[in-house]
């Protein structure tokens, strides 16, 4: 299969379908610090989504402007036109021509602009000792199931004082980016869940066609 993973500057999901015997391709507008540039398409997500070319489509569209976590902000947001253009994004996302579709964001507002979703996952169902709320919205693919139960890590509080899972704590300047990396639990499961169910359907729409 031909698959776009959009938004994807790490290749951690691109990979795992890539060692499954996909032709899987990552694409952000930065560079990919995956190790195969081979694999990423530097330029605009949109556009690679809406050529034809891909039978699945995996999406992480920014999320700073639409995560509950930055809430205190959206008021300006909305006034200067960076939350409406976030919405737009995704939803370019959701309708792009393609038969399977994942998005994936953090807890948002995107739950009650577009739809509740499909499913929300933990890193500790994959087994990564850490808490992050991750929301699946999902078309013609089904739900994850988890594969490794573990403990939900440890907590710590932050320097202005908010409780937070220590992991999300630690990192210095690359925080806000090692934050926004899919664990590599959850990349497998994607990858082994999600691309036989696909293949079998494209091998079955083969098989009557001859």
């Amino acid at each position: 299969m031909r698959i776009l993973v959009a938004c994807e500057e790490s290749q951690r999901v691109c990979i795992q379908f890539r060692k499954l015997g996909h032709e899987a391709f990552s694409c952000d507008i930065q560079e990919e610090s995956g190790g195969y540039p081979q694999w990423h398409i530097k330029g605009d997500a949109l556009a690679e989504a809406y050529s034809g070319k891909y039978d699945m489509l995996i999406a992480f569209p920014p999320c700073t402007h639409l995560a509950v976590s930055g809430a205190r902000h959206f008021e300006q947001k909305r006034k200067d036109g960076r939350q409406q253009k976030a919405i737009d994004f995704f939803m370019s996302l959701v309708h792009a021509p393609i038969k399977h579709i994942a998005i994936e964001n953090p807890i948002g507002i995107m739950s009650n602009v577009y739809c509740k979703p499909n499913q929300i996952i933990q890193p500790w169902h994959f087994g990564h000792e850490a808490q992050k709320s991750t929301c699946l919205w999902l078309k013609n693919l089904p739900l994850l199931k988890a594969t490794k139960i573990v403990s939900k890590g440890d907590f710590s509080t932050s320097p202005s004082g908010k409780k937070m899972c220590t992991w999300m704590i630690k990192g210095g300047k690359e925080r806000q980016k090692n934050r926004s990396k899919t664990f590599i639990g959850i990349a497998e499961a994607m990858a082994n869940q999600w691309s036989k169910p696909v293949y079998i359907e494209q091998l079955s729409l083969f098989e009557d066609v001859i």
